[in-house]
């Protein structure tokens, strides 16, 4: 009797251990899954050049993802319904379909993009099943937005949560690590330049956003440089600019990156120390909206932005993309 009530003790133990270990495993399961949903991937390479999360309030060029879902998802909404309606809007985005009044007022309508079906269906279906990042202030603004929307405020809700905006406009990028301040650096400086581009593309097309970036990148990366106190670059292996050149430096960073996209993996900011001054390298890669102008000629490129280019940048090189590409990589200086 005794040794079958050891054995029963030692049994329970046994599995009560294998219980603990699958749902240990599980739960590592599910946030590997996460991790490697192919939609997140391409919700970041292909939205977030728009809808970035981390980009301040009045440097948005449109909501951050987070808000779209709000937005579109409801109590009885299912993911093919959601999926469907996403595939809708993006092939054809205009002011009397849009289900998000105030963004279309503040932004203006999306400008259509050549974005393949599956990438959608699988940015979407990432959406739908799992959490997104959004700003420290957008719980604040949502809120508020829906209690305008069912008459408990006044106004017509446009500028909410501003209070929350400024404090997160605010936080010390002094205060975080070396590579995520410089990731930081980029990133706002990307939102806007971003911000301007999509602004030329809505208002004048593509050809036009060509001679803005021809004019107008460097002045407003400069400016983005004075605010931040520091160095900010974005050079390339193949330029469409000369004087965006890489280094031999910066080449060896590239070539780490192209590396690590190729094999799947999230690139991390590269952080380096030297002479009391800290430098961060991070890529930049290729998405759909890119190439527009950095594709294939005459598969990608049209014949009138291909003359454009040439027009513009007799010695370019930045031609010839796929999607989710290393093109360059960001190269920020600051002191210690």
């Amino acid at each position: 009797m005794k040794n079958f009530i050891f054995l029963s003790l030692v049994s329970f133990l046994i599995f009560s251990c294998n219980d603990t270990k699958k749902k240990g495993y599980a739960t590592y399961d599910i946030q590997k899954d996460i991790s490697q949903h192919p939609g997140k991937k391409l919700m970041e390479t292909n939205c977030y050049i728009c809808h970035n999360p981390t980009a301040s309030h009045d440097n948005r060029i449109a909501p951050p993802m987070i808000a779209i879902k709000k937005h579109y998802i409801t109590d009885t909404t299912n993911k093919s319904e959601f999926i469907d309606a996403m595939q809708t809007w993006i092939k054809n985005p205009n002011a009397e379909d849009a289900k998000m009044f105030g963004a279309v007022y503040r932004f203006g309508v999306m400008p259509k993009t050549p974005y393949p079906e599956e990438t959608i269906t699988q940015i979407a279906d990432y959406m739908f099943d799992h959490d997104i990042e959004q700003p420290e202030w957008f719980e604040d603004h949502f809120n508020k937005e829906r209690e305008m929307q069912h008459g408990k405020g006044t106004g017509n809700g446009m500028g909410m949560g501003k209070g929350m905006h400024k404090k997160h406009m605010q936080t010390n990028f002094e205060d975080l690590p070396y590579g995520e301040r410089g990731l930081k650096y980029a990133l706002t400086t990307k939102a806007v330049l971003g911000k301007n581009l999509m602004g030329t593309i809505q208002k004048k097309g593509t050809l036009e956003a060509l001679a803005f970036c021809n004019e107008k990148a460097y002045p407003l990366t400069d400016s983005m440089a004075v605010v931040h106190n520091a160095k900010i670059k974005r050079v390339s292996d193949k330029p469409r600019n000369i004087n965006n050149q890489a280094n031999t430096e910066e080449l060896k960073y590239i070539k780490t990156f192209k590396q690590a996209i190729a094999n799947k993996e999230e690139p991390k900011p590269i952080v380096k120390e030297l002479n009391n001054e800290v430098h961060v390298y991070y890529p930049i890669t290729t998405n759909a909206m890119c190439l527009q102008c950095h594709g294939k000629p005459n598969e990608i490129i049209n014949k009138a932005t291909l003359e454009k280019l040439t027009s513009l940048y007799p010695k370019d090189k930045a031609i010839g993309y796929e999607i989710n590409q290393v093109r360059g990589i960001w190269s920020i200086t600051f002191d210690e």
